[in-house]
């Protein structure tokens, strides 16, 4: 009887390990990514999108994606106006993943569509080899 029920319990929890992981993957993937070399491949065949860095203004000079506009995460919101143009092609990026993370958030709830964030971020960016903008 005892054995019926660890059994139980342990089916229990796996069956409810796959479900948080599947709603985690579905959360993920309701802002959608792109990765640094689809990116570059857009921009290079003339229909990239807006790259936007939300991070710091030292970060950005340190190094950026080519064209990148700089809007520090904390700014975003008060400067969504300048993004209006492109509005369904934008892909946000910071240096590891949170604030890129944050910034889609904010633009998705203001009304932004296409809003895209790239894998991997600057960093990913930096370790692919790909272009650097000083």
């Amino acid at each position: 009887m005892r054995h019926r029920i660890r059994w139980r319990c342990l089916i229990a929890g796996a069956a409810m390990m796959v479900a948080i992981s599947l709603a985690g993957d579905a959360g993920a993937g309701a802002l959608g990514e792109i990765s640094s070399r689809e990116a570059l491949a857009l921009v290079e065949a003339g229909n990239g999108p807006r790259f936007v860095d939300v991070r710091t203004p030292e970060e950005y000079a340190s190094g950026h994606v080519p064209g990148a506009i700089n809007i520090p995460r904390d700014q975003l919101a008060s400067r969504l106006a300048s993004l209006e143009d492109a509005r369904d092609r934008l892909v946000v990026y910071c240096e590891r993943g949170p604030r890129a993370e944050a910034a889609a958030a904010t633009l998705v709830n203001a009304g932004f569509t296409g809003v895209r964030h790239l894998k991997g971020d600057m960093a990913g960016w930096r370790a692919a080899g790909l272009p650097i903008e000083k």
